[in-house]
């Protein structure tokens, strides 16, 4: 869709709640304080309430993911449950064994001596349940008993409700006012003001890719005004103003598309209530309904060589950044691929042009595939002489160790070309044909259309979008070991990360910063906030982590010699 198009790497205002994604406002700060201080508590129940779409599961998702280590979450979505069966759910999420159809007083039980023992082992237990405004009183009054499962010091439960407004109502209940009472932290949380939304606008743009200002001020004013703050229809609106941008090949997001988005997202209605006028239908939709009909008719004057194909998926930077050392597992699996929506590309150099330069070749599965083994071996010729390597190929399944004994980690993922072009490193790319098997090419560079592939008979070129039918997004890298993380733990491998660290920082801080006062701020800063900064300015996870990303993007900037995709595809190619 429009990712290309604005240069990000995924989608910017996608309303899952994604942790990394959470802009945290004053407001969303206080409620993940509120949860943080509550699980270092004495128990009994924590209340979060908002409006919807207010960010509480994205908070909630925040919270799950830094408690401290001793602490074991249980997350119920579902609360429409009766107490048996919230019980057993429960029981099912601490993975308590119970007999199906137990009593309510064989599950308390249950719960009540797994508390106990996780009490013994130094560890605390937390229930939260999302929704929660839909559970019944009788319910509420199960939850309540269990808090009291407790030592002579401490209650052995804590229970962390989210839930909207009407969650306080139903805590209000003369009923339920024991519950209400044994309430240890409670936080409202309300929507966006009008100057946060910039910076929540500006943060979600970054962590996507994009570090630059697309939304112009009337825009942001429309926006506001149109969502009330509200993130989730801010989310909703701005990607709509975007594919209203894309369709009209604009690269600003204006206070007209926003208003147009909001139409659209509220279902044709004003925010009267008043349905949208005809004349008032969007221009940008007459636009799409152009290339639609262009398209349609192309498809009559193509080519059998010509055909529509799957988009590939969008790329996932913003996953974790350290890959698994043993072996080659993927950081982002999935059996269904994202992008059904089908496209037509046509490779410019499907035909000779005009100076008689000769097409290239197309993609052949027996030509220039080759099995797993093999790809990797290809591989790693790139980074290494064949001398160096050996006669003996890596054995089936073992193949990311085979790398591994060369002194490079493996790094799986799931993109686009553009996330090969923001490694910049070669790569197998995992290959489907029409019937069903998998194949693996080994790309060693890629220029325009034009790849180069490491073959059983040696490089071949082809072009890429001749690839592109078969590729659905999967893809391998290597990428080299810092010094310092071959050497074994400790202190000495503390020292020497901190110095290798510490002088590239130096350079990037140089690099990157836009003033000589900023260069100066960050090299004095300490670390793992000098990490979180280069990762900030790369559009990476902020974690102050130097994982296989961020050590690929310093090894890019710095100019390592490394091999690189971009090396060309007339030379450089081993």
């Amino acid at each position: 869709m429009y990712y290309d198009f604005f240069g990000f790497r995924e989608p910017p205002f996608s309303i899952a709640p994604d942790p990394r994604y959470l802009y945290l406002s004053e407001r969303h700060k206080e409620a993940l304080a509120h949860l943080m201080y509550g699980v270092q508590g004495q128990g009994g129940f924590i209340i979060i309430t908002g409006e919807v779409g207010t960010g509480k599961t994205t908070v909630s998702r925040c919270f799950i993911e830094n408690v401290p280590d001793n602490v074991d979450i249980a997350l119920i979505l579902n609360p429409r449950l009766s107490a048996r069966e919230l019980l057993s759910s429960i029981c099912d999420e601490l993975e308590i064994p119970h007999p199906a159809g137990a009593s309510i007083k064989h599950l308390v039980d249950l719960i009540n001596a797994d508390l106990l023992k996780a009490h013994a082992a130094g560890r605390h237990k937390v229930l939260m349940i999302d929704e929660a405004q839909n559970l019944s009183a009788d319910v509420l009054e199960q939850l309540r008993l269990l808090t009291n499962l407790e030592t002579a010091e401490k209650k052995l439960l804590q229970i962390v409700l989210l839930g909207q407004p009407e969650l306080q109502d139903l805590l209000a209940r003369p009923e339920l006012r024991q519950l209400n009472q044994r309430v240890t932290a409670r936080y409202h949380l309300d929507a966006l003001n009008r100057d946060e939304l910039p910076g929540y606008l500006r943060y979600r743009l970054g962590v996507a890719g994009l570090r630059a200002e697309i939304f112009t001020a009337g825009a942001i004013k429309k926006l506001f005004s149109a969502s009330d703050g509200i993130p989730r229809l801010i989310n909703l609106i701005s990607d709509r103003a975007l594919l209203g941008a894309y369709a009209e090949g604009e690269h600003v997001i204006t206070a007209g598309h926003i208003r147009k988005a909001a139409q659209e997202v509220n279902g044709g209605l004003r925010s009267s209530g008043a349905p949208v006028k005809g004349g008032d239908r969007h221009p940008w939709m007459v636009v799409v309904a152009s290339l639609l009909l262009a398209v349609i008719a192309t498809l009559w004057l193509l080519d059998d060589r010509w055909s529509m194909r799957p988009a590939s998926v969008v790329p996932m930077a913003g996953e974790s950044e350290v890959p698994a050392p043993n072996n080659g597992s993927s950081e982002t699996e999935t059996d269904e691929r994202a992008g059904t929506i089908e496209r037509l590309e046509v490779a410019e150099e499907a035909t000779p042009s005009e100076g008689g330069v000769e097409p290239l070749a197309s993609f052949e599965f027996t030509q220039h595939s080759r099995s797993l083994n093999e790809a990797y071996r290809a591989l790693l010729s790139a980074w290494r002489s064949e001398s160096t390597i050996g006669d003996t190929g890596p054995e089936s399944g073992s193949e990311c160790g085979y790398a591994l004994a060369n002194g490079l980690r493996c790094l799986e993922r799931q993109g686009t070309r553009r996330s090969l072009e923001f490694l910049d490193r070669p790569a197998i790319l995992q290959l489907r044909d029409d019937d069903g098997r998998w194949h693996y090419a080994t790309l060693r560079s890629v220029e325009g259309d034009q790849a180069v592939l490491l073959t059983p008979s040696g490089p071949a070129t082809v072009a890429f979008s001749s690839l592109e039918p078969y590729w659905f997004g999967d893809f391998i890298v290597l990428w080299e070991l810092p010094s310092y993380m071959t050497t074994a733990a400790g202190e000495a491998g503390t020292a020497r990360e901190q110095l290798w660290m510490g002088a590239r920082m130096m350079e990037l801080a140089d690099l990157h910063a836009g003033s000589r006062a900023e260069s100066d701020r960050v090299k004095r800063m300490n670390g793992e906030e000098q990490v979180r900064w280069y990762q900030g300015q790369k559009g990476l996870t902020v974690d102050g982590i130097a994982g296989a990303m961020t050590i690929i993007q310093i090894n890019n900037d710095l100019g390592a010699e490394v091999p690189r995709l971009s090396d060309g595809v007339s030379g450089g190619v081993n």
